[in-house]
């Protein structure tokens, strides 16, 4: 049998410890959990569009679970999070045709996508709220 090399002594990789986080990192961490946040999500709208299909009763069960502190709390995120993915998505439709890939404007979309989605948020909530009277 031939001999086998002995074993290379090669560098180990960097733990993520040593990784200072940046805005943009975060911005898309926080991208990727909206995504997963809104597949789970996608269950309340089935619940809600079964319910109403259903029966008064049904519906009833639902408004009382989704009108209630907790529900309010889950839908309040639930439109954050679905505000969040989409502007999340426009910036990549935007890096698609080689747009704001510049240090600072990749910052700056960051933070405009994180902004939008808070300000949208409270916006839709406004307009909800006021036309539930």
């Amino acid at each position: 049998m031939a001999d086998s090399p002995s074993r290379i002594e090669r560098p180990l990789s960097p733990h993520l410890s040593i990784y200072r986080p940046l805005f943009t990192m975060v911005m898309s961490i926080v991208h990727r959990i909206t995504g997963c946040a809104l597949y789970f999500g996608t269950v309340l709208l089935v619940w809600w569009l079964l319910a109403a299909a259903t029966s008064p009763g049904a519906y009833d069960l639902f408004t009382g679970i989704a009108g209630s502190w907790i529900g309010r709390l889950i839908l309040l995120g639930f439109t954050w999070a679905l505000l969040h993915h989409a502007l999340g998505g426009i910036r990549h439709f935007m890096w698609d045709f080689l747009v704001g890939f510049g240090p600072k404007e990749r910052v700056l979309l960051a933070k405009a996508t994180l902004a939008g989605s808070i300000g949208l948020t409270v916006i839709v909530w406004i307009i909800g709220l006021a036309l539930k009277g």
